[in-house]
């Protein structure tokens, strides 16, 4: 056998294939094409540049064309959902109810907490959900034009308006200038609309859908616009909530108002029928009979958290039951008539517990609610005229967590509900008795005699058996709210966790009564695009309430007044 040829050994080739070898190597060397068939070879090479140069052109006008049909849905998406886009529900024709629903400050932990705690109170499977889990549709991301984390002022534009606005603004775009709201579009529409809540009729939310404002603190104008002093005329037919200092000459006792204006009288005026107390309220008949205009004012300011409120059933109506009421008179107000109604109910004071880091008011104020949208369901599944409920939120409060680690070992997975079904009372009513004995009865008391009253506050209202020195003397001597004393004695038992005392930017649940009725809300959504809803599903057009509105002589960006109260 012949030795084998190396690797590396010349193989045989031809004169013509050593040349081109030959101009290979010389290419490589120098970068430039050497030798025979030049000719040809330039010529192939052009038409290759000619082809790639037309490749890359016709590929970058496709790229354009893509960004312009992305940028036009983007567009489109911010916007609204497209009007036809009602998935496998037809939005009805004809005569329609809309019920928009807002959890002030429920975020989806404050649903988790308040699900636990019915499990664990009443008995129940852990499979029982509230009413609100079932109609679970989608989620609302809240943040407004100037911020990261809205305010109620904000959010309630964005679901009246359908646009992003400054924290603080009231129905007024970034500029100060007025925006058209869903409850005004729908009452020049021939609607009939109303107003239930549990906080002051002049607060943030309900201010948005009937009054327009720089600033939401400018509380006493709300009320006058509310009432009918308004450059549309009276937009509201039925309001139901408290506030009622703000409706009072600062002549009367029981006024927050600056000037001596009777805005009660000039709601008589206007054709309102009023009324201030739980009998004027049981008289109304759950609503059957009722003459509208109405405006019931059954709270000097707030309506008590439903932990307190409980024991005061004979003073204020629930929200259940004003809810019931109000749906009741607007139907019964518009069986006749062509159009429907338009209705916004708020369980307001979700976000006042959580401003006050109170896990037990604000179960009670989430199983509050829950009992208002059932009976809107009920409502609706009884009524002859089509109708849909969608609720959301306008932020969540407090930041809560349901779990708290309370030292440096090891962290607990666990929290006890049993401490919040303890708790008898909210801390916000805890600490007004504490404040009104130290001020009043108890002001010159010896600091053990106040000590024992603290204690007996904190067994007898709070459930609170084991209170500690230092958490007496921190309520004797208190360097912040005792209200948030008394919340954080309970979380700390509780292990609830709490990272602030203002909203956070968590993004919040979307309800329905149906997700075939509200199929444009199912998923992920900007909070505007929830008040594009409302006003589409009525077939409202508020761009022409806005070009109203910034025609009208009585419109001004002037502030009309100073600040005065007003939470966030």
């Amino acid at each position: 056998m012949s030795r084998e040829e190396p690797l590396l050994a010349p193989r045989v080739s031809s004169e013509r294939s050593s040349i081109r070898y030959a101009e290979e190597e010389d290419a490589l060397l120098t970068g430039e094409a050497t030798g025979h068939n030049e000719a040809p070879r330039r010529g192939w090479r052009r038409w290759t540049e000619i082809g790639l140069f037309a490749w890359a052109l016709i590929a970058t006008i496709i790229v354009i064309i893509l960004a312009v049909v992305y940028q036009h849905d983007s567009s489109k998406n911010l916007a609204g959902p497209p009007k036809d886009h009602w998935g496998p529900g037809a939005k009805p024709t004809g005569k329609r109810n809309l019920i928009f629903m807002v959890s002030d400050g429920m975020g989806p932990t404050s649903l988790s907490m308040t699900r636990s705690f019915r499990q664990h109170t009443e008995g129940l499977p852990i499979d029982d959900t509230l009413i609100l889990d079932q109609h679970l549709i989608g989620q609302s991301r809240t943040r407004s034009s100037n911020s990261l984390v809205t305010d109620s002022a904000a959010g309630a534009t964005a679901f009246s308006c359908g646009h992003k606005s400054y924290n603080g603004a009231i129905s007024v775009l970034p500029d100060h200038s007025p925006c058209g709201t869903v409850l005004e579009a729908a009452a020049l529409a021939g609607y009939k609309t109303g107003l239930v809540v549990t906080t002051r009729l002049t607060d943030a939310t309900p201010a948005c859908f009937a009054s327009h404002a720089n600033l939401r603190q400018y509380e006493d104008s709300i009320a006058q616009q509310e009432v009918g002093e308004h450059p549309l005329g009276r937009v509201v037919d039925l309001l139901m909530g408290g506030g009622r200092c703000h409706f009072l000459p600062n002549s009367t006792q029981g006024s927050c108002r600056a000037d001596d204006r009777d805005i009660v009288g000039l709601a008589a005026e206007k054709g309102f029928n009023y009324l201030d107390d739980r009998s004027g309220f049981d008289a109304l008949n759950g609503g059957a009979g009722v003459k509208l205009p109405l405006m019931g004012l059954f709270a000097e300011k707030d309506i008590p958290y439903e932990v307190d409120r409980r024991h005061q059933n004979d003073v204020y109506p629930s929200l259940e039951e004003m809810a019931r009421t109000a749906l009741t008179a607007l139907s019964e107000a518009t069986r006749d008539s062509e159009q429907g109604f338009f209705l916004m109910i708020e369980g307001s004071r979700i976000d006042h517990a959580g401003h006050g880091n109170d896990p037990a008011a604000q179960v009670h104020e989430v199983m509050a609610y829950d009992r208002a949208f059932n009976a809107v369901l009920e409502f609706l599944e009884k009524d002859s005229t089509p109708g849909v409920l969608v609720g959301t939120s306008d932020h969540e409060t407090g930041g809560l967590a349901a779990a708290r680690q309370l030292n440096k070992e090891y962290p607990d997975y666990l929290w006890y509900p049993q401490v919040l079904a303890d708790s008898k009372h909210s801390s916000e009513y805890a600490g007004n008795k504490l404040n009104e004995y130290t001020s009043g009865e108890g002001k010159d008391k010896s600091d053990k005699k106040k000590k024992e009253y603290i204690l007996e506050i904190l067994k007898k209202d709070m459930g609170v058996t084991d209170a500690s020195d230092e958490e007496v003397e921190n309520l004797l001597r208190p360097d912040v709210s005792t209200q948030y004393i008394f919340a954080d004695i309970i979380s700390r038992r509780a292990q609830i966790g709490w990272s602030t005392h203002g909203h956070s930017a968590v993004d919040v649940n979307i309800y329905a009564s149906s997700s075939k009725n509200a199929w444009p809300l199912t998923g992920n959504h900007e909070n505007i695009e929830v008040g594009q809803f409302l006003a589409d599903y009525l077939d409202l057009d508020v761009g022409a309430v806005t070009k109203k509105l910034r025609s009208s002589a009585y419109w001004t960006t002037e502030a009309e007044e100073s600040p005065r109260s007003g939470e966030i």
